[in-house]
Order: C-alpha cells, then sequence, then structure tokens
C-alpha cells in the first residue's frame, strides 16, 4: 500500500489514448501476473484459514483485478473526491472482507485497529 498510494495512472491513460494496441497488450500482461500472483495468495489464505475455503479461486481472482483497475479510474473515482491511498485501501478491506473466515476477520480487525492508532 505504501509504495502505491501516490500511483498516477495518466501515463497509462496516456498509453491507451494514443497507443491502443501496446495498451492493451500491456493490460493484458498485467492482468496475467496480477492473476497468477492473487490466486496463489487466495491458496495460501485458504491453506493457513484466514479465507473460505468455498471461495472460487479464479472468479475472486479476476474480481480482484478489475476491482484495482476500476478504483483507477477517474471518470467514476474522481482524483479530487478519492486520494489514490483512500481507494487503494477501502477496496483491500472491501475484498478481504468478502473472503475472510472468523479467524481472517479478527486479524484484519487488528490490522484496522492498530493502523488507526
Amino acid at each position: 500500500m505504501q509504495y502505491l498510494k501516490n500511483e498516477k495512472t495518466s501515463p497509462q491513460y496516456q498509453l491507451k489514448k494514443y497507443y491502443p494496441q501496446i495498451y492493451q497488450r500491456l493490460h493484458l500482461k498485467q492482468f496475467e501476473k496480477m492473476h497468477e500472483s492473487v490466486q496463489e495468495s487466495l491458496q495460501k489464505g485458504i491453506d493457513i484459514e484466514l479465507y473460505r475455503s468455498n471461495i472460487n479461486i479464479d472468479f475472486i481472482s479476476r474480481m480482484y483485478f478489475n476491482g484495482m483497475v476500476g478504483i483507477k479510474d477517474d471518470t467514476y473515482f474522481p482524483s479530487k473526491i478519492y486520494n489514490m491511498e483512500y481507494l487503494m485501501g477501502s477496496f483491500l478491506e472491501y475484498h478481504l472482507r468478502a473472503i475472510v473466515t472468523e479467524k481472517g476477520l479478527q486479524l484484519l480487525n487488528e490490522i484496522i485497529t492498530s493502523n488507526q492508532s
């Protein structure tokens, strides 16, 4: 979160606008890397009983990617209203609350509480 909080979307916007084919290939590569990484993370979370065992890992990974891309869209989340740090943190909490077990929820709440202090 600390590394991504000040990320600006303008380079991707410019790439999409002026070089759409390159943008599409880059976007697909980004999806493939993130999809693989998130799937591994989800499986580890299931293995240590922080995430529910009945989640569809492929589906959740795809939803996570779309959410991460979506919150960076200035049309829906204007930077004048939402800063990226808030969006990233809020989306991550939203995502985790959907998939955690009771054990995972307890840990999530502890982390949130400690970060607010």
